[in-house]
Formats: structure tokens, C-alpha cells, sequence
């Protein structure tokens, strides 16, 4: 049974997540699993920190688990995690040379041992040494056996993310507010951050996109101190953030008397916005929802496109960025089905480059039986100052 501890879910729920990810080790014949993706980690332990650029492991065998850390980071393991083994390294230790004699101390030999080969934070030369001095027992990639279970939120999940979502919408409608001719994005971000934070959200892993004018024209492009004029367009993206967790939400203004080809951008994002959410049932491909997507939008005489895909998977992220769309994204060629409680954010936006604007107003949903439902209940609209 698990101790109870400062756990962001109940002790049952992790036993689910790591009952359910030994079935899938049982699957593919691995007697054991090195988890270091900080989300996956996450996921199964409760486990965050800011320090997940150092090495860690989590090693989950049919009988144990045990974390590998920096000795500065095993705090969090003893206050934020169900597990109880710990080995940690100090900073004139190698890693390595610890994790490997946890094998060895553990009895590993002869068996064999699941990586994730294609995580960025264990890089080549960490896995190839561990093939040179790991000689008693095999390695295997594992990559994705995690994201398995993580696809697909528990009713618990759904109602954490529900809690996230009204901090996503105080962070927003505090920046819809401070939006106004003659106020820069300085000022937008500093009163988002501040709405952010006094409802309780923590560091989001992507700062929030704040853009005015031409500079709407860029991606991912953060504010800038650029001062908002009379004629401006003006878009915000957002995520609030919680335990790693997050919904995200982007929406776009105008300050003045709005073009024509704004508010058809406006009406054409709305209604792309309305149709994939109703089509999003189980069973439909995830590619049959960007296509309806692409669909709707592209069949406009303003010179609008959409660049990107039409959404993606989001629940657990740190840095860089908030999304799970390495593990599922609405796009082309994508045939995995629709699974009710997959979370995504949903994303028709479009850029005007004739105007210098963008039009983007999204909703973090969940998959229903009778089609996707957001976590929010602020109104997708183009807000006019």
C-alpha cells in the first residue's frame, strides 16, 4: 500500500498508473523499466522539480521502485512521491555509476531492462555507456509505455485539469482587461502573471504569448514592451498551470473598430471551433478532425491560412513547452482513434498577413460520448476594446 504523503493524487490513483504500466511491461516481456522523462515521472510518482535538467531515474520493476536523483533532489522524492527507495548521487558522483550499481544491488541480473531511448533527457552517450557496463542483463527501447497510459486522463485527472481551468481563465480575462490603447505588453504580462499567481497557479511551462499589431504575425513570440495603438490587433496565449498540470487558451482582440476581414477570420475560427468539437466522439481518427478543421478554414477570400495543426494533446508538461502533442496531435496522416477523457487543446487559428493580424480563440476539451466539452465557460469570441 502506499503512504500517504503531499501526493497530488490519491494513493489508489498511482497504484492504477503503475499497475496498468507493469501490464504493458508484462506485454513486452521487460522485467524492469528507467523512466526519465520528467513528465512521465511525473505521472506515476507525483514527483516535479525545477532541477530536472540534472539526471534522474525512476526504475519500476515488478516488485520495486526506486529513484535515482541528485542528492539535492531527493527531497521532493521523500515529500512529493509514493516511493520509498532512494539512491541518490552528490555532485562529484557520477550518475551513471550510481544507477548501474542500483542494478546491482537490486539482483538485475539476467533480466531485462525497458528504456526510453528517444527521451531527451537521457542522452546517447548515457545510453551507450550503460550498454557497455551493463552486460548482465539487456536493454530494450520502451519509449511510449508511459504515454500509454498517460493519453487517456482518469476521472480524477479531469477534475484536477477542471480546477486549472479557472486559473487559466482569471490569468486570461485579467489580460483581456489591461489590453487598451496606450498600455504596452509589459504591463499585459505583468497583470496576467499577477492574476495568475493570486488563483493559485503555479509556473506554467511556456510564459504566456503576447503579441500587438505586425508583431501578431509571429510565433511563439512572447511581449516585447511594444506599445498598443488605436487599430491594433492584439493576441494572448495562455496556459495555467498546476502540479505540472495545465489547460491552455488563446484569444484575440481588437482595440478600435475591427475590419471586415477580422470578423470573417472571427466567423470562420468560431465555426471551426463548434463543428471539431461536436465531431470529437470516440472512435473518429484523430486526422478526420484536422481535416475538418483545415476544411472550414480554408474556404475564405481574405488570404487566411492555418500553418499548424489543428490541436493536441495536453495534461502534464514542463518545459520547453506545455503540450503533449509528441504523444498525440490533430493532424494529417494521424489515425489513431479518439478515446473518451483524451484532454486536447483545440486549436483553429489562422494568420491574415495582408492585415497583420491573427485570428485564435482555442479551448482545452475532453472527449465525451456525445462529443468534446471544455473545461471552460468563458465565451471563444474576438473581444473588441
Amino acid at each position: 500500500m502506499i503512504n500517504l504523503r503531499q501526493l497530488t493524487f490519491t494513493p489508489q490513483e498511482y497504484e492504477r498508473r503503475v499497475d496498468s504500466l507493469r501490464q504493458r511491461m508484462n506485454e513486452r516481456n521487460l522485467d524492469a523499466v528507467m523512466i526519465n522523462d520528467p513528465a512521465n515521472i511525473a505521472y506515476l510518482t507525483g514527483h516535479f522539480t525545477t532541477g530536472y535538467g540534472t539526471f534522474q531515474a525512476l526504475i519500476i520493476s515488478h516488485d520495486l521502485a526506486w529513484m535515482v536523483t541528485r542528492l539535492l533532489e531527493e527531497s521532493n522524492v521523500i515529500t512529493r512521491t509514493w516511493v520509498d527507495l532512494t539512491r541518490p548521487y552528490l555532485d562529484t558522483q557520477d550518475p551513471l555509476e550510481v544507477t548501474i550499481n542500483s542494478f546491482s544491488e537490486f539482483n538485475f541480473r539476467g533480466k531485462s531492462l525497458g528504456i526510453e531511448t528517444r527521451c531527451f533527457f537521457l542522452p546517447q552517450h548515457f545510453q551507450q555507456q550503460m550498454k557497455e557496463c551493463c552486460s548482465n542483463f539487456t536493454i530494450e527501447d520502451c519509449t511510449g509505455i508511459v504515454e500509454q497510459g498517460r493519453i487517456i486522463k482518469s476521472d480524477q485527472e479531469l477534475s484536477f485539469m477542471q480546477d486549472i481551468a479557472d486559473i487559466t481563465q482569471k490569468s486570461m480575462v485579467a489580460g483581456q482587461e489591461a489590453v487598451a490603447a496606450g498600455a504596452n505588453e509589459d504591463d499585459i504580462s505583468a497583470t496576467i502573471h499577477h492574476a495568475m499567481y493570486r488563483a493559485g497557479g503555479q509556473y506554467p511551462a511556456v510564459a504566456p504569448y503576447i503579441t500587438s499589431g505586425p508583431r501578431t504575425l509571429i510565433g511563439h513570440a512572447t511581449w516585447e514592451g511594444r506599445t498598443i495603438k488605436e487599430g491594433d490587433c492584439v493576441f494572448i496565449e495562455l496556459a495555467g498551470c498546476k502540479k505540472r498540470y495545465h489547460t491552455a487558451m488563446m484569444r484575440t482582440l481588437f482595440v478600435g473598430d475591427p475590419p471586415k476581414e477580422l470578423l470573417i477570420a472571427e466567423k470562420l475560427v468560431k465555426e471551426a471551433l463548434a463543428e471539431c468539437m461536436k465531431a470529437m466522439k470516440p472512435g473518429v481518427p484523430v486526422e478526420e478532425i484536422d481535416k475538418l478543421s483545415r476544411e472550414i478554414l480554408s474556404k475564405n477570400s481574405i488570404n487566411a491560412t492555418q500553418i499548424t495543426r489543428s490541436g493536441y494533446s495536453i495534461g502534464i508538461a514542463f518545459a520547453p513547452s506545455w503540450d503533449e502533442g509528441h504523444i498525440l496531435s490533430l493532424r494529417e496522416g494521424e489515425k489513431t482513434p479518439l478515446e473518451e477523457n483524451m484532454t486536447f487543446h483545440l486549436i483553429p487559428w489562422i494568420q491574415l498577413p495582408d492585415q497583420f493580424m491573427v485570428m485564435g480563440l482555442s479551448e482545452t476539451v475532453y472527449i465525451t460520448p456525445e462529443g468534446a466539452k471544455s473545461f471552460f465557460d468563458l465565451e471563444p469570441k474576438l473581444i473588441v476594446k
